[in-house]
């Protein structure tokens, strides 16, 4: 595809990009989008735009970022423009901390589990309809974590596979915590499809950028090859991620409860919730320990 003439459509030019992601990566789906990092220093939400019969997401991007996963996802960029050459000192400070970003965003990740663990047991006590999916969210947040400590950026079409692939270690023996949790065992067909119209329709109410039609076509990649887990594990992380833009509003979204039954499958076993909060709070502290004293 040709991202120099999208540039150019998209009147980017003057400013300095890089291609980031899975596409950049050589480790993609045909179902994957084309992450462009504009650094036009923008703090607009990302937009999706189809191009050429491809999804390319722009991600409004800045050269003084200081947010570690932001940073991450900046890591190792293919330089498509930068005429001042900004980008590339950028891009080289992020690789020298590049060890210690992947240790930060671990360690963040691992006080988010631990946090919507404490969320999921005040929750069964008071009675809050968005117990469950506290739950879920202290799942996907140790599994960024697990991931990171792997070098592995966030990236939710993958890291399932990934997490099944990373090699035996004290850390790693930690990941059948999130495999005993997450739900994958559910997925079915009818199931997913009904997950997927839901996360569509949150994703709609929350994003409004278009991410549905990338939803929407990596869905149809996951179950035409029948990577029923795969496909229920990605979803479940796109709720996450908007769950927790308007986690500190939920007082104000009782009424998201509703399409988040569905998105999130969520579970309303409160014993279960809360066997599942102790088993992910005392993974997710046990693996803080070993990085915090590493």
């Amino acid at each position: 595809m040709d991202l120099q003439k999208f540039i150019e459509t998209q009147e980017l030019s003057t400013f300095p990009i890089g291609l980031g992601g899975c596409r950049n990566m050589n480790n993609f789906f045909d179902s994957c989008d084309y992450d462009l990092m504009v650094f036009d220093e923008n703090s607009s939400n990302d937009e999706i735009i189809s191009f050429e019969n491809n999804l390319i997401t722009i991600h409004h991007a800045s050269l003084f970022e200081t947010n570690t996963k932001k940073l991450l996802q900046y890591d190792k960029l293919k330089i498509l423009q930068d005429d001042s050459w900004n980008l590339k000192i950028f891009l080289s400070t992020i690789s020298e901390k590049r060890s210690l970003l992947f240790s930060d965003f671990a360690k963040n990740s691992l006080i988010e589990s631990i946090f919507c663990c404490q969320k999921t047991k005040d929750g069964i006590t008071n009675n809050d309809v968005f117990t469950p999916c506290w739950q879920k969210c202290a799942s996907y947040h140790l599994a960024d974590a697990l991931s990171s400590l792997n070098n592995n950026p966030p990236s939710p079409s993958h890291m399932l596979d990934s997490l099944r692939k990373f090699k035996k270690s004290s850390i790693n023996n930690h990941i059948s915590s999130v495999l005993d949790t997450i739900g994958i065992e559910r997925a079915t067909p009818t199931l997913l499809e009904r997950m997927f119209k839901s996360t569509i329709g949150f994703s709609d109410l929350i994003e409004k950028n278009n991410h549905s039609e990338l939803i929407q076509q990596k869905y149809d990649f996951f179950l035409e090859n029948s990577m029923l887990s795969d496909c229920y594990f990605y979803l479940g992380y796109v709720n996450k991620e908007n769950f927790v833009k308007i986690k500190d509003n939920l007082n104000k979204e009782q009424d998201l409860i509703h399409i988040l039954k569905i998105a999130f499958d969520i579970e309303v076993d409160s014993n279960l919730l809360q066997q599942q909060a102790e088993v992910i709070q005392t993974t997710s502290n046990a693996v803080l320990e070993i990085v915090s004293n590493a």
